[in-house]
């Protein structure tokens, strides 16, 4: 019983060690490093959910390492002979119980820490037609929700811009400081619009229409690649964007206004969805 009491001391000891220096390395080393970076309020978001997650599951994986180490060390055997088998492990029912307290116990607040954080902004993900969960970091005082529709074809995105007479652009800038939805849709298979360093990943789907919001911060270069298998040339599916001054915005979207009016008088009238036809589908 000694030697039980001594081991378990020790165990813990070195445990309480362990997690005194690996917790602040995590936390205010490793955290900030986490993706997809802090460009959008929805990216800086995710980072610190990474950063909660990485550092609820260090205590658990530090306790089954100093577990495994320490029983290497104290319990080896010494002799250069081994005669007989150690005796047999049946179970303590008191580290049963007390394991599955602890991981319950962790399980239940991640649901409800992750549900909560979901309401807060939406998170980035596209949350189809009727979104439920709106960013609380929204536009200022007199600014309007930027709306804009993504569309995804084989093999590219296009975007296109309803408050602007909906022109139809081949890239994407967007205005600072400024709350984006994003209506993502298909026009052939099923696609995926991820904005790595935005922090939005929705899926394309033709005929659905699927909402996602960002509310960007400074200026900032973002890539947008296809992550849904939607063809031979999917791997080939991106382009970039890039969050820009608002004065720069509007010289931008005029240009691309002037641009494409040609194509845009040939356009069908803005719509959710288009209602794609199967015979554009390839690969």
């Amino acid at each position: 019983m000694m030697d039980q009491t001594r081991h378990w001391r020790n165990l813990v000891v070195l445990w309480v060690i362990a997690n005194a220096i690996m917790l602040p390395i995590v936390i205010w080393l490793l955290g900030p490093g986490l993706p997809p970076g802090n460009g959008t309020v929805e990216a800086a978001g995710q980072v610190t959910d990474n950063t909660v997650l990485l550092a609820i599951a260090t205590p658990v994986a530090l306790a089954v390492l100093v577990y495994m180490g320490y029983s290497s060390w104290a319990f080896r055997e010494r002799t250069p002979d081994v005669v007989v088998d150690g005796p047999a492990i049946r179970g303590d029912s008191r580290v049963q119980f007390w394991w599955l307290v602890v991981t319950t116990t962790m399980v239940l607040f991640l649901a409800g820490y992750g549900t909560i954080r979901l309401l807060a902004d939406g998170s980035g993900g596209g949350q189809g037609p009727n979104p439920i969960a709106v960013p609380t970091a929204g536009p200022g005082p007199g600014q309007k929700t930027l709306v804009v529709q993504v569309i995804a074809q084989q093999w590219q995105f296009t975007y296109r811009w309803p408050g602007y007479g909906g022109v139809e652009t081949d890239s994407i800038d967007l205005p600072e400081h400024t709350l984006v939805q994003f209506n993502v849709t298909s026009l052939d298979v099923i696609h995926s619009f991820w904005a790595y360093q935005l922090g939005v990943k929705a899926d394309a789907n033709p005929g659905i229409n699927n909402v996602a919001y960002v509310s960007t911060l400074g200026p900032l270069n973002f890539n947008v690649r296809c992550a849904e298998l939607c063809g031979v040339w999917h791997g080939y599916m991106f382009n970039s964007g890039r969050v820009v001054p608002k004065a720069q915005f509007a010289a931008w979207i005029t240009q691309q206004e002037g641009q494409n009016a040609p194509a845009t008088k040939t356009l069908p009238p803005y719509a959710k969805t288009y209602f794609p036809q199967p015979l554009r589908r390839g690969g």
